[in-house]
């Protein structure tokens, strides 16, 4: 959610507006690609890099990332409705796909996961990426798991948490074999959701989601477009990081009526970096 109190106010557009983000964080991304589409300027914090503007969000009362913020004012990135509210100016939003024609994305890229990760060299699923303490198993993982996220909301009315959608792997899932178990269990749901739901489903309804006030179809974009994004990443990280094409790699027009972001990685940080750490955390401690 966002607080919008005092948003569009002299007083507080006169304040600086400051973007909290972190590398590899497509919503992170997108949004600073969507202030700068609109002219608008900011000063970027790299909450990983920068102690004190992680200070800065805590005192906000929020431990996430993208966070758009004027003083004590601030949007979470993914409702550009609010982010534009922050900024100072008006946005109408765009055109989205139908729920089917999404859907369709969806499954082509819960398909591409599978594919991408049958190449990853088991040695190689642990090498930690740039910029940030997320590994490539996490990665892969987490292509799988909004997916998973989303159809937990809609089949279960589980609530849709920011938490829900960390790329921690949960116990149990060590091996390759389990994490591409997962991502085909997920695509099946998926395609049998659609099946059974998808036409009586009312997408007007309350998404009912931790990052704001956004109906049901916009929820399911986002699962489109943001396993998208985290998609292209792993194409980049096998042909950048490990030297490997991509098994029939998913192209433009793959895309084409997702709001994808720009720029796969980031705009300001390289994919060229070494690796964020040794190690990252991939999977729940054991209790």
């Amino acid at each position: 959610m966002s607080q919008l109190e005092n948003a569009g106010t002299p007083e507080n557009l006169a304040l600086p507006l400051k973007v909290y983000w972190q590398p590899g964080c497509s919503s992170c991304l997108k949004t600073k690609e969507f202030l700068l589409d609109h002219g608008v300027p900011f000063q970027s914090v790299n909450v990983l890099a920068d102690e004190a503007g992680f200070k800065e969000l805590e005192a906000l009362g929020v431990r996430l990332v993208p966070i758009v913020a004027r003083g004590d004012t601030w949007a979470n990135g993914a409702v550009f409705r609010d982010v534009a509210q922050v900024a100072g100016f008006t946005y109408g939003g765009h055109t989205l796909l139908t729920p089917q024609q999404i859907t369709e994305k969806v499954l082509l890229i819960l398909d591409a996961g599978q594919r991408y990760l049958a190449q990853i060299p088991n040695d190689s699923l642990d090498v930690v990426l740039p910029g940030r303490p997320r590994s490539y198993r996490q990665l892969v993982y987490h292509v799988f798991n909004i997916a998973d996220v989303f159809l937990d909301r809609v089949e279960n009315n589980a609530p849709y948490t920011y938490d829900a959608l960390k790329s921690v792997l949960p116990t149990g899932m060590t091996t390759k074999s389990d994490l591409m178990a997962y991502g085909q269990r997920v695509r099946d749901r998926f395609a049998a959701w659609w099946q059974r739901d998808g036409a009586t489903t009312d997408f007007t309804q309350p998404g009912q989601v931790y990052y704001g006030d956004v109906t049901l179809h916009e929820v399911l974009e986002r699962t489109g477009w943001h396993s998208g994004q985290h998609s292209r990443q792993i194409v980049l990280m096998l042909r950048e990081k490990l030297k490997i094409e991509p098994d029939t790699p998913l192209v433009d027009d793959d895309f084409a009526g997702l709001p994808m972001p720009k720029n796969i990685w980031d705009n300001e940080r390289s994919f060229a970096e070494p690796s964020y750490a040794e190690t990252a955390e991939t999977r729940t401690p054991q209790k």
